[in-house]
């Protein structure tokens, strides 16, 4: 049996140690020296590039627009995608198309989304156009550029892209759950609201645990939408860099691959603390029972 186990488990343990434990042990050697990205690393700095960017105020910034990123993405995605999911659980008209077109965003690729995004949000773009066309000129804005307005510019964005994701696993989990519940609970006179509070949503709570768990590992990891509208530059100003892009910025960019190795460390402890706290406080008691003891 053990040996059946090993056999099988060896091609994904093999991979997950090549592609994800390999890398990460390589970028912690390459982060304790001064190396420009060629050659063997020579310049030992020791912790120092650990030191500076804990107290670097720019990645203090860059840290704190990941958590605003992850804090509206839970807040704005996950209620919006339960009430589509309830509505096109329901035997509506064209239920099936609108499935389709709120899913298609998510699958387009990033750098067409960002592309697409960043000549249509520009102060002389489509969106600013369409305003004036239709007598709302007055809303026109530099969509991208203004601090006051580029966040919510890159919340509507990664809205727009990831809803569908998140609509398609509230769907799975609510035809999960038996339809004789929601008879019952009509039978004993419950309303329409009584139900979604009182028997939906709580069996709907697995879903929404593991949706909000790839939602906030992905708010921390940002990087492909910030840097195709805004780049490394612009979103700085602007209010939406994040720890990817500082990573980029400070280290290839600046020719320092040590630092920009120690950064990508550090990224990957944040996430990892974030992870376990998570599956600590929030997933355990959906992990509970999961795993079964015994022999077969």
């Amino acid at each position: 049996m053990r040996l059946e186990i090993a056999v099988l488990s060896a091609p994904a343990v093999i991979t997950f140690l090549a592609f994800v434990i390999f890398p990460v042990a390589l970028a912690a050697y390459y982060g304790f020296y001064q190396w420009k990205g060629y050659g063997e690393p020579t310049d030992w700095v020791g912790l120092n590039n650990y030191k500076l960017i804990l107290t670097d105020s720019a990645f203090h910034d860059v840290l704190w627009h990941n958590g605003l990123i992850l804090v509206l993405s839970l807040v704005i995605q996950g209620p919006l995608a339960i009430v589509l999911a309830l509505l096109l659980n329901q035997k509506i008209r064209g239920r099936s198309a609108i499935r389709v077109l709120i899913f298609v965003p998510y699958i387009i690729s990033e750098v067409i989304v960002g592309t697409g995004w960043s000549l249509m949000l520009q102060s002389d773009g489509a969106v600013n156009d369409l305003l004036h066309r239709i007598g709302l000129g007055s809303l026109a804005a530099d969509w991208i550029a203004d601090p006051d307005l580029a966040v919510w510019t890159l919340m509507a964005i990664i809205t727009w892209k990831y809803i569908g994701f998140a609509v398609i696993l509230m769907l799975a989990g609510l035809q999960s759950i038996p339809d004789e519940i929601f008879e019952a609970a009509q039978i004993d006179g419950a309303s329409y609201w009584q139900i979604q509070r009182r028997i939906t949503l709580p069996l709907l709570g697995p879903t929404i645990r593991i949706w909000a768990f790839l939602s906030i590992i992905g708010s921390l990891q940002l990087f492909d939408l910030v840097y195709i509208i805004w780049g490394q530059y612009v979103s700085g100003t602007a209010g939406t860099s994040t720890m990817a892009i500082y990573m980029l910025a400070q280290g290839r960019n600046a020719g320092n691959y040590g630092y920009g190795s120690a950064v990508a460390v550090v990224m990957f402890v944040i996430s990892l603390i974030v992870a376990l706290i998570y599956q600590r406080f929030v997933l355990r008691r959906d992990l509970r029972g999961a795993v079964t003891e015994g022999t077969v």
